[in-house]
């Protein structure tokens, strides 16, 4: 028996005031939390390998298996949701964060923290951060979208606050006792769980109960059918089981879903790289590693700034429809941004390349969802962003290892920003030049099948006229 993690939001009297106001700052908090966790293990970089005398690939394991698990997730935690509601599922997904970061200080081999701070931390925080992202949609209708807008700033909160909060825990009680402290932390999103309590109402209790009465009809039902038969049964709810939650069959069918999902897929995999390896890098050419944390804070406070302006941009009248096409160049920007960072590990040149890579990721990040809802009806948004996750999960793994092989096999941290352009920037023209070929072929087509209907009403128009003056001539004749 599911429960009903919220009602209909037409009918709650709570939606839009009063505590929906509580719920979004508890999603904040969550965000900040959450998504931009992973980052502050280039904080921690140098040290977990000196401790585990672990290669830059073996290390960067560490947060490619948490960011991985935390978007793979994410069918599981649908599933969750539907079955025990947003308020439960982030609270153990608070707890599970807890215990994975505190179990971490315990380590004694990198293999032990691939499972605690990998798996199951990443796993805790992909219990928070979704059902934090739907209860949003359940308290909020007619101010949603500046609902989701303050909420996104979590992460820009959490990326400006995090590395600073590292950096400072690593100077006095090191990463063992940082990690057991993060993972203290962690439990306060089982609080801001709480506060997401479900809304109910008539309707829902109604249709909840409708809804169990057909089930208990339908089983009911099955119990009168063959065998054969209720395999197949059982074979086609598996099958839309699947469908419900990851859109393979709309993956097949549209081309424009199909170009963005395999484009972000292939960009994830050079996108979070400089993320990871920027203080490693700038501290492996002479800068302290106080000064070094300070390029992730200047990425979170633009973040938090350029965030609700790229909103802004994005939804004025221009680009209505085209919103594929800024979400391209945002992501060239970025992906050219890479290369100052390679030319030069100069402090103001690391700096000048935080600042152009931070306004470029501030787009990426407030369009991405939106492209996506563009793209694919939004009875389907939440199947096709179950299979996007999934695929992009898998580049999320490989790319900072691939990346961290890349430096031990050169013994330079220069080569993986190249790298990180080359992958965002085909990715981009991917995206950008796919989308703008296949929207002119569809131009096309409508033109040409709108062609014979246009030379059927030109002969229909002509050969009007020959009947007209025949039939008064007919008649003259005959009289």
């Amino acid at each position: 028996m599911s429960r009903s993690s919220t009602g209909s939001p037409s009918s709650a009297p709570e939606t839009d005031r009063g505590w929906a106001w509580m719920v979004l700052l508890a999603s904040v908090i969550v965000m900040a939390l959450t998504l931009p966790f992973a980052s502050i293990f280039g904080i921690f970089f140098v040290e977990l390998q000196e401790e585990f005398q672990a290669t830059n690939s073996e290390t960067s394991w560490v947060p490619s298996i948490m960011t991985a698990v935390l978007h793979a997730g994410g069918p599981l935690c649908s599933i969750l949701v539907e079955h025990w509601g947003c308020r439960i599922t982030v609270m153990i997904g608070g707890i599970l964060s807890g215990v994975g970061m505190a179990a971490s200080s315990f380590c004694q081999s990198i293999g032990q923290l691939y499972f605690t701070a990998g798996f199951v931390t990443g796993l805790g925080f992909c219990f928070s951060f979704q059902p934090a992202v739907t209860i949003l949609g359940h308290y909020f209708i007619r101010w949603r979208a500046l609902a989701n807008a303050l909420a996104s700033t979590g992460t820009a909160i959490g990326i400006a606050i995090l590395p600073l909060l590292s950096q400072f825990l690593l100077n006095r009680v090191g990463w063992r006792g940082s990690f057991l402290i993060f993972g203290g932390i962690l439990l306060n999103s089982c609080v801001c769980g709480a506060m997401m309590r479900p809304i109910q109402t008539r309707h829902t209790s109604k249709r909840t109960s409708t809804k169990d009465t057909e089930l208990e009809n339908l089983e009911s039902s099955n119990t009168t059918q063959t065998s054969k038969s209720e395999t197949k049964s059982k074979a086609k709810k598996f099958f839309k089981m699947i469908q419900k939650y990851i859109a393979f069959d709309l993956f097949c069918k549209n081309k424009r879903y199909r170009i963005y999902t395999l484009g972000l897929t292939w960009m994830f995999l050079g996108f979070v790289v400089p993320l990871v390896y920027i203080v490693p890098y700038a501290v492996s050419n002479g800068t302290q590693q106080d000064k070094a944390a300070l390029l992730l804070t200047t990425l979170g406070i633009i973040n938090i700034i350029v965030r609700p302006l790229a909103g802004m941009i994005s939804v004025i009248e221009l680009l209505k429809g085209r919103t594929i096409y800024l979400f391209s160049v945002a992501l060239m920007v970025n992906g050219l941004s890479n290369c100052i960072c390679g030319i030069s590990a100069e402090w103001p040149v690391l700096m000048s390349y935080c600042i152009v890579f931070a306004i470029s990721m501030s787009f990426i990040g407030s369009i991405l969802f939106q492209v996506l809802m563009e793209i694919v009806e939004m009875r389907r948004f939440p199947s096709a962003l179950g299979l996007l996750t999934t695929m992009k999960s898998g580049t999320i793994l490989i790319g900072p290892p691939l990346a961290g092989l890349l430096v031990d096999t050169t013994g330079q941290y220069k080569y993986v920003f190249f790298a990180a352009t080359a992958v965002v920037c085909s990715a981009a023209l991917f995206i950008g030049l796919g989308s703008y070929m296949l929207e002119r072929k569809e131009s096309e087509r409508k033109i040409q099948n709108s062609l014979p209907s246009h030379s059927e009403e030109t002969q229909h128009v002509e050969t009007s006229p020959e009947k007209n003056p025949a039939g008064p001539s007919n008649q003259e004749m005959d009289a």
